[in-house]
C-alpha cells in the first residue's frame, strides 16, 4: 500500500511543484528570481546544514549521501513565508505559500540513487516606483524548476561520493506600467523569458570515528559554472488605465534576440563532530561567483553583481532514539543559524540576510519514517537609501516516509 500512495502521490504533486513561486520579495526582480533553499526540512531547521547524513534521511545537498541510505525514502516538503516590507516611511505585509520539493532515494548496497523535483529559483512582486511627472509599477512572476537524478557510491567506508545531473527550467515574465500626469493613456512593457539548460553538482562525504563515541564528519560539493539558454519575448503598448483594470489600446510585438547567460559556479565545505544517533554540531561555508552572473534579457543600471556567501552553524539532539517508553525522547530537536552575503548590490547597498532556525522530528508509523516541523526568524535588505527591508517568519514542514522494497519473502 505504502508503494502505491507514494506513485499517486509523486504524480500528482509534480504537476503543481512547477507552479509554485514561493516569494513576494521585491528582490526576486532581478537576475532570474531569489534563489531557493536545495534541501530538506530537516537541513533548513539546522540553519541550512547539510554536513550530517544518515541511512533514513534524504540529503538533497550533497548526492554523495545517497550511498548510505538504507531505505527506500519518499520525502515532501514545503513552507510558508510571512513577511513584513518596509521602507522609511511604509510598510506591508506579504505572505507566500509553496512546495519546496519532492524527492525520492532507492538504497542498492553501496550505490544509492535518488530523483525529484525542486524549485530552484522563485519571481513573485509587486511594487510602484516614482517617475518624472508620474507612477511606474512593477509586477512579475515566475521562476526555474529543477528535475535530478542523482547518483551516491560508498568508496570505503569512510569515503562517499556523488553527482547530481540537473535539467532545469521554467518562464520569467515582468510588466511595468508608466502613467505620467495630464497624459491620456500610459505605457505597458512586457517580457518574458523561457529559461533551460543542463547543470551538475559533485558531492563528497567523509565519516570517521575518532574515539569510541565521537564522530567526525566532513562535506565537500562543488558545482561548475554553466550555460542557460533564454528565448526572450517582448511587446510594449498603448494602455488606458481605469479603475476597473487596465486595457490595451495598441500593442505590439518588439523582436529581442534570444541569449545566453553565465550561471555562478559555487563551491560548498563542512565539518561536524557529534555522537551518532544522539547528537552533532557542525559549520558549513559556501562561495558562489555571483560576480560572473550575466542578466538574461535586459541590463539594470543601478545594479551589481559581487561573489556571494554563506556561514552556516547547526545542529541536532535525540534524547534517546531507541526510546519506545517514552516518545518525546525519540524525538529530533534541530537549531540553527544562517547568515548570507546575497552578491547583490543595489544602488551600492549589498543586500544581505540572516535567520535563526529551529524545528523538530517527529517519528510517525513504522521503519523511522518522520514528520518534521521546522521555523525560521530572519531579514533581509536594509531601509538605508530608499530600499526595503524584509523581516520574515517562515513555517516548515515535511514528511519523510521509508519502506524496504526489495527484500526475499519466505512465504508468499
Amino acid at each position: 500500500m505504502f508503494r502505491q500512495i507514494i506513485v499517486v502521490l509523486f504524480i500528482l504533486i509534480a504537476g503543481v511543484a512547477v507552479a509554485q513561486e514561493g516569494t513576494t520579495s521585491p528582490y526576486s526582480f532581478y537576475g532570474i528570481g531569489t534563489l531557493k533553499f536545495r534541501g530538506t526540512v530537516e537541513n533548513r531547521s539546522m540553519g541550512g546544514l547539510s554536513v550530517f547524513s544518515d541511512s533514513i534521511h534524504l540529503n538533497l545537498q550533497n548526492p554523495a549521501s545517497y550511498s548510505g541510505l538504507r531505505l527506500v525514502n519518499f520525502s515532501v516538503g514545503g513552507s510558508h513565508k510571512a513577511s513584513t516590507q518596509k521602507n522609511d516611511t511604509e510598510s506591508q505585509n506579504t505572505s507566500a505559500t509553496s512546495l519546496d520539493y519532492i524527492a525520492m532515494g532507492i538504497p542498492m548496497g553501496k550505490l544509492g540513487m535518488g530523483f525529484g523535483v525542486i524549485p530552484y529559483t522563485s519571481v513573485g512582486y509587486d511594487f510602484y516606483s516614482e517617475v518624472s511627472d508620474g507612477l511606474t509599477e512593477y509586477s512579475g512572476n515566475g521562476g526555474l524548476n529543477k528535475v535530478y537524478l542523482s547518483a551516491g557510491y560508498q568508496v570505503t567506508p569512510e569515503l562517499s561520493l556523488g553527482i547530481d545531473a540537473n535539467y532545469n527550467f521554467g518562464k520569467i515574465e515582468n510588466t511595468s506600467v508608466t502613467q505620467q500626469s495630464d497624459v491620456q493613456y500610459g505605457t505597458r512593457a512586457f517580457n518574458r523569458s523561457d529559461i533551460l539548460g543542463f547543470s551538475f553538482n559533485f558531492g563528497a562525504l567523509y565519516k570517521r570515528m575518532i574515539t569510541e563515541n565521537l564522530e567526525l564528519s566532513g562535506s565537500v560539493t562543488y558545482t561548475p559554472g554553466t550555460n542557460f539558454t533564454s528565448e526572450n519575448y517582448r511587446r510594449i503598448g498603448t494602455v488606458s488605465i481605469l479603475p476597473s483594470g487596465i486595457y490595451s489600446v495598441d500593442e505590439r510585438d518588439v523582436t529581442v534576440a534570444d541569449t545566453d547567460f553565465t550561471f555562478p559556479s559555487q563551491f560548498s565545505i563542512g565539518a561536524g563532530i557529534g555522537k551518532p544517533k544522539f547528537w552533532g554540531l557542525g559549520a558549513e561555508y559556501t562561495n558562489q561567483k555571483t560576480s560572473n552572473f550575466t542578466n538574461r534579457s535586459f541590463n539594470i543600471d543601478n545594479i551589481v553583481y559581487k561573489n556571494a556567501s554563506k556561514f552556516k552553524l547547526g545542529g541536532y539532539y535525540i534524547p534517546n532514539y531507541n526510546s519506545y517508553g517514552n516518545y518525546f525522547k525519540r524525538v529530533v530537536y534541530r537549531a540553527g543559524a544562517r547568515y548570507e552575503q546575497t552578491g547583490l548590490n543595489v544602488d551600492g547597498q549589498d543586500i544581505n540576510e540572516f535567520g535563526i532556525s529551529f524545528g523538530v522530528g517527529l517519528p510517525v508509523g513504522r521503519l523511522f519514517s518522520n514528520m518534521n516541523l521546522g521555523f525560521e526568524i530572519g531579514s533581509r535588505g536594509t531601509t538605508d537609501f530608499g530600499l526595503i527591508k524584509e523581516n520574515f517568519f517562515n513555517t516548515f514542514l515535511s514528511f519523510s516516509l521509508n519502506d524496504r522494497w526489495f527484500e526475499k519473502r519466505l512465504y508468499d
